[in-house]
């Protein structure tokens, strides 16, 4: 069976930095990974690629970053209270409030958003919300494990 509209893949694969060849993520037979196709779920540059292939079949590509995960966007970066991580009795931690650490936060329409805060000061931090592979040039390379058909209950409405 090829991967197409409606089918589940399961795949291994790794993502690396296209410009220093250094591996950004990494997806193993132990961790391997069921993707949905054809429903609006994927990057269009991963299914693009991935699309027609079957079980066994291993693929390689490169992706710019306007087609992987977009430019950075400088609105994605904020600069946020350090009270915004006050806990209950309105004291900070140190230890967790630190550089290159990720929350989840929520916006006003209440959509999920990881942040990695990139600069801390005294009264404040500065947050990046930007996809972590924003920017880059991403090199896909893998192996396609299994294909199936997706279920209806699989199939978003």
């Amino acid at each position: 069976m090829k991967i197409r509209k409606n089918t589940i893949a399961t795949i291994q694969y790794s993502v690396t930095d296209a410009s220093d060849g250094k591996l950004l993520q990494k997806v193993s037979v132990e961790d391997q990974q069921e993707f949905l196709f054809g429903n609006q779920l994927l990057l269009e540059v991963f299914e693009y690629h991935l699309q027609g292939l079957s079980a066994g079949d291993s693929f390689e590509f490169q992706a710019g970053s306007e087609e992987a995960y977009g430019p950075i966007d400088p609105k994605a970066i904020v600069d946020l209270s350090i009270q915004t991580f006050a806990e209950e009795d309105g004291r900070i931690d140190h230890e967790v409030v630190q550089v290159g650490h990720v929350f989840p936060m929520g916006d006003r329409q209440g959509n999920q958003l990881y942040g990695k805060i990139i600069r801390k000061k005294e009264d404040w931090v500065t947050m990046d919300f930007n996809h972590p592979m924003a920017g880059k040039d991403l090199r896909f390379s893998g192996k396609i494990l299994t294909v199936r058909e997706a279920s209806p209950d699989e199939i978003p409405s």
